[in-house]
C-alpha cells in the first residue's frame, strides 16, 4: 500500500504559476511511474503528465509546455511546476502512483489538492 499526500494548491490570477507536490510513503519499492490527473468540476478526471522511475516524461496535449513534472526518487516525491496557468486549469489535481511505467494502471491516489484559476 502506497500513500499520497499532496501540496502546494490554491488561488492563482491567469498566466501565474504554482507548484504542486506529493509525498509517497508506505510500500514504495513497488512503485515505478508517479504523476498528476485533474477532475474539473462536471468532468471526467483525465491525464495531466506522468514520469518514469528513470525520469522519463509525458504530458497531455493540453499543459504540453506550460507544466514541467519532476521527481526525487531519494525522497520519494513528485512535483508539477505549473506555469501560464489558465482558467481551464481549474481542477482538483491528484497525484498517483502505478507498478506500470505508463501509470496505467493507477495503483494509488492522493486525497487532491484545489488548483483554481482566475480570469
Amino acid at each position: 500500500q502506497v500513500q499520497l499526500v499532496e501540496s502546494g494548491g490554491g488561488l492563482v490570477q491567469a498566466g501565474g504559476s504554482l507548484t504542486l507536490s506529493c509525498a509517497a510513503s508506505g510500500n514504495i519499492f513497488s512503485i515505478n511511474a508517479m504523476g498528476w490527473y485533474r477532475q474539473a468540476p462536471g468532468k471526467q478526471r483525465e491525464f495531466v503528465a506522468r514520469i518514469s522511475r528513470t525520469g522519463i516524461t509525458n504530458y497531455a496535449a493540453s499543459v504540453k509546455g506550460r507544466f514541467t513534472i519532476s521527481r526525487d526518487n531519494a525522497k520519494n516525491t513528485v512535483d508539477l511546476l505549473m506555469n501560464s496557468l489558465k482558467p481551464e486549469d481549474t481542477a482538483v489535481y491528484y497525484c498517483a502512483t502505478s507498478r506500470d511505467v505508463f501509470l496505467n494502471p493507477v495503483d494509488s491516489w492522493g486525497r487532491g489538492t484545489q488548483v483554481t484559476v482566475s480570469s
